[in-house]
C-alpha cells in the first residue's frame, strides 16, 4: 500500500447517517483508538496496529466517511481517509472548484467485499448554465500499510470512472475545441455510440480539426487527461456548440467489422489501409485505458518483422526468395543463443521462402554476421518509411524505431526483438509498401484538409516486391498463416509472429496480411502465437473488406 492516512476526525464517538446508503448509523471511533487501541497503559490508551484484511465494519466504516466528506466538499478530509492522499485530494478539489461539481449525493450499493459501489448525482453549473450529472462507480477498502488503518484505495477513477490515470482531471468550461461531425469516405457519421473504439481516435480529431472543420466551441464537463497526445474527453455538455463536418478516410463498414474483430479479444489493436493511397480504412483498440495503441503503441514486432529483414537481405544482395536461408535448431550471434518456436524440424537445406513462411528464426539470425549493423535500420527508414519521426497522419502517431543496434541485438532485430518497436499501423504500412512497392504515408484525413507534408521514402524495387509478395503468399497458403486466411479469395498473403516482452510471462500476438488492395495488421498483448489472437482479427478484417 502507498501511506497511512491521518484520522480526519479528532475527538470523542460520533455518529454518521448516509440516507438510503443501506448501512444504517454507526459509530466511528476517536483517532486514540481509531486503529483498535482500547488497552490503557500509565500514559492513556495504547494503539496497537491492525493488519490483515479489512473487516466488514471497516469498509462501512470507512466508505461512508469518505463519502460524508466527498458530499460535503471537504476535499482535504476525503483525500486523508485514502491511502495515496497526496493525489486524491488535488482531484477531490477539482471535482467541486476547476469542475464546477456541487450538490453531491452519494448512494452506496451493497458492499462486495471490500468492495462497495455508488452512485452519484450532482450538478454541474457554469456562468449560469446548468446541467444534472449522475454516474457509477465504485471503491475498494483496503489495509493502510503504515498506520494499520482501514483506508480508500486511491484510484482517480472513484471520482469518476472515465478518469483513467493518476493526474487524470475534470474541468467544465467552454471546449478547448469545436465538436466535429465526423463523416467516413462515403459520407456515413461516425460516432462512438455505434464505433465505440473509435471514440477517443475522434477526441484527438476534434482536438486537430475542430476548428479547421468550422465549428464554434461549447461548454463542457471533461476529462483533461496526464497522458500525452489524448485530447480531452467530454462528459457533458451544458451548452452545444456548433459541429463541423470532418470527412475522414474511414470505411464504415470496414471500421465495424474491426470493432467486433478486436472485442474478442482483450488488450488488442489493429489497423486496416488502402495500399494503393495510404488512407487508413479501420482503426480499434480494445483497451481499457482508452489509449490508441494501434497509432501510438511501442512494442516489439517479433517475427512480423521478418518482412522488412527479407528486404534487406535481398536488397543487400545476401540471398534471394529461392536462395538459401538454412535452418539450424539454434544460432549464435555475439555470443547470444536464439532458438526457434519448440517443435520445429530443423532444415540445413532451406531456401528464404521456406524460413520466411515456417517463420525460422535461426535462418535469419545466421545473417547477422553479413549485414551492417545499420542495415535493417537502412531499410527499415529509406524504403519503408519507418523511424523518422515524420508521419502526419492526422492525428498523433508513433512511427516505429528501428535503430541501429549493436551486439546481440543486431541479430535480435531481424527476427523483431532486441530494440525494434512498432505498432499495427506501422505494420500495415509495411505490407502495404511490401506489396505494391511504393511507400505511402498512411493518413486518417485527407492531405488536402490542411495540406501537411507527408513522409516520402524510396520504396522497393520491382523484383524485390515480387519475391516479398510470393513469401507472404506462401505463408498465407501453406505456413504458419495458412489456417487463419484459409478460405478468402483473391490476391492474399500474410505474416505471422509472436515477440516475447520482458516481464511478461506469455508472448505478444502479432499477425499481418492482405488481400487485393487491403492491408491489415493486429497486436494482441500476451495473446500468444500470431495466429492464436491476432491473425482472427486481420481475417475477420480482410474478410469484410472483400
Amino acid at each position: 500500500m502507498r501511506k497511512g492516512a491521518k484520522a480526519a476526525i479528532v475527538g470523542s464517538v460520533f455518529t454518521v447517517m448516509v440516507g438510503g446508503a443501506g448501512y444504517g448509523a454507526f459509530n466511528i471511533v476517536s483517532a486514540l483508538n481509531a486503529d483498535g487501541g482500547g488497552a490503557s497503559g500509565a500514559g492513556g490508551p495504547v494503539s496497537v496496529k491492525k493488519s490483515g484484511p479489512p473487516s466488514e465494519s471497516e469498509v462501512e466504516e470507512t466508505a461512508a466517511a469518505f463519502f460524508a466528506a466527498w458530499e460535503k466538499g471537504r476535499a482535504a478530509d476525503a483525500a486523508a481517509l485514502t491511502d495515496n492522499a497526496e493525489k486524491a485530494g488535488p482531484l477531490l478539489t477539482a471535482y467541486g472548484q476547476t469542475a464546477h461539481i456541487t450538490g453531491v449525493k452519494i448512494t452506496p450499493g451493497k458492499a462486495a467485499g471490500a468492495t462497495v459501489p455508488f452512485g452519484v448525482t450532482a450538478t454541474v453549473s457554469y456562468e449560469g448554465k446548468s446541467k444534472p450529472l449522475a454516474y457509477k462507480s465504485s471503491l475498494t477498502v483496503v489495509r493502510g500499510g503504515t498506520t494499520g488503518k482501514a483506508l480508500v484505495d486511491w484510484q482517480p477513477s472513484v471520482a469518476h470512472p472515465a478518469l483513467k490515470a493518476m493526474d487524470d482531471t475534470l474541468v467544465t468550461g467552454e471546449s478547448a475545441a469545436p465538436p466535429i461531425e465526423a463523416v467516413d469516405r462515403d459520407g456515413k457519421v461516425l460516432t462512438k455510440e455505434k464505433y465505440p473504439s473509435l471514440g477517443p481516435i475522434l477526441d484527438q480529431l476534434r482536438a486537430a480539426y475542430g476548428e479547421k472543420a468550422g465549428g464554434t466551441a461549447g461548454v463542457e464537463l471533461t476529462v483533461r487527461h496526464a497522458t500525452p497526445d489524448t485530447a480531452d474527453t467530454p462528459l457533458l455538455t451544458l451548452s452545444e456548440g456548433k459541429a463541423g463536418k470532418l470527412p475522414t478516410t474511414i470505411s464504415a463498414d470496414v471500421q465495424a467489422a474491426a470493432e467486433k474483430a478486436a472485442a474478442r479479444y482483450g488488450q488488442s489493436s489493429v489497423v486496416a489501409v488502402k495500399p494503393s493511397t495510404g488512407e487508413v480504412l479501420a482503426v480499434a483498440n480494445n483497451r481499457g485505458d482508452g489509449f490508441n495503441a494501434a497509432f501510438l503503441g511501442k512494442r516489439a514486432p517479433g517475427s512480423t518483422m521478418k518482412i522488412v529483414s527479407a528486404a534487406t537481405l535481398i536488397d543487400a544482395g545476401l540471398t534471394t526468395a529461392n536462395g538459401p536461408a538454412p535452418c539450424p535448431d539454434e544460432a549464435v550471434s555475439e555470443s547470444q543463443t536464439f532458438h526457434n518456436l519448440t517443435g520445429m524440424d530443423p532444415d540445413e537445406n532451406a531456401t528464404l521462402a521456406e524460413s520466411f513462411a515456417r517463420s525460422c528464426n535461426t535462418a535469419f539470425v545466421k545473417f547477422a554476421d553479413e549485414v551492417q549493423v545499420d542495415s535493417l535500420t537502412r531499410e527499415a527508414q529509406e524504403r519503408f518509411g519507418l523511424g523518422r519521426d515524420d508521419w502526419k497522419t492526422g492525428i498523433p502517431s508513433f512511427d516505429g524505431s528501428v535503430p541501429a543496434a549493436g551486439g546481440p541485438d543486431t541479430a535480435a532485430g531481424l527476427i523483431g526483438q532486441g530494440q525494434v518497436q512498432l505498432n499495427p499501423l506501422n505494420l500495415a504500412s509495411v505490407t502495404a509498401t511490401a506489396t505494391t512497392g511504393a511507400f505511402r504515408q498512411p493518413v486518417i484525413v485527407p492531405r488536402g484538409l490542411d495540406d501537411r507534408a507527408l513522409a516520402k521514402a524510396r520504396g522497393l524495387s520491382d523484383a524485390t516486391v515480387a519475391q516479398l509478395r510470393s513469401m507472404m503468399n506462401r505463408t498465407a497458403t501453406s505456413g504458419t498463416a495458412a489456417e487463419v486466411m484459409s478460405g478468402l479469395s483473391g490476391r492474399i498473403g500474410a505474416k505471422t509472429g509472436s515477440a516475447e516482452v520482458d516481464g511478461n510471462a506469455g508472448s505478444d500476438s502479432w499477425f499481418t496480411g492482405y488481400r487485393d488492395d487491403l492491408a491489415a495488421a493486429a497486436m494482441v498483448e500476451d495473446g500468444g502465437h500470431g495466429s492464436d489472437a491476432a491473425g482472427p482479427i486481420v481475417a475477420a478484417v480482410l474478410r469484410a473488406g472483400g
